[in-house]
């Protein structure tokens, strides 16, 4: 079997878009994470619902129907298989590890770090005060768990829905990647 696709959920925070990137580069794997959202919109013809799952925050307080929720989850799953399946991507967010679970040629990975942490790097990086950095922290998490338990019923911290789960507390994100990269070279030969 050859592993030809890595997922990776991420808390905000935790430098895990950064991770995937240097996995990508590492790999010479193509990256995909928002792409996601707008192709499954324009498939559903539901930009509405890409809008509403972009705002992780809830600031934008879109509310698309049902209907519209129903065929963006199937046309997200459908563009991630497909992704899965031409291989040689790293996929971030977007419940991959849920999605793809059961496709055999995909290493899951959750990238996390003390919520206090990813307070002060996002306070860093965006030059905001901590106690903003922190509400915006606490509101992230929230809406990635509710998401995740929403449309997919599974709870976001279940160890059990990854193959590997890296902590950046004292890893940068060239590390952590370094450590992915031996993960999937354990644990399968990739084709190059």
């Amino acid at each position: 079997m050859i592993m030809t696709a890595i997922t990776i959920s991420r808390q905000l925070g935790s430098l895990g878009d950064e991770v995937g990137q240097a996995v990508a580069g590492r790999l010479n794997f193509g990256l995909v994470s928002r792409e996601v959202i707008n192709q499954a919109a324009s498939r559903a013809h539901a930009p509405e619902v890409a809008l509403a799952t972009i705002d992780d925050l809830g600031l934008l307080d879109i509310r698309p129907s049902q209907k519209d929720r129903r065929a963006y989850q199937q046309a997200v799953k459908k563009v991630m298989q497909e992704l899965a399946e031409a291989g040689k991507i790293v996929i971030i967010g977007r419940a991959g590890q849920v999605i793809l679970k059961d496709h055999p040629n995909v290493l899951h990975v959750k990238v996390i770090a003390p919520a206090e942490l990813r307070a002060e790097r996002l306070a860093l990086q965006q030059e905001i005060s901590i106690e903003s950095a922190r509400a915006q922290i606490e509101a992230s998490d929230n809406a990635r768990r509710n998401y995740l338990r929403r449309y997919y019923r599974v709870r976001w911290d279940d160890p059990d829905l990854y193959d590997l789960i890296v902590n950046t507390t004292r890893l940068d994100p060239e590390e952590a990647a370094c450590l992915i990269c031996q993960a999937l070279s354990q644990c399968v030969q990739v084709e190059q």
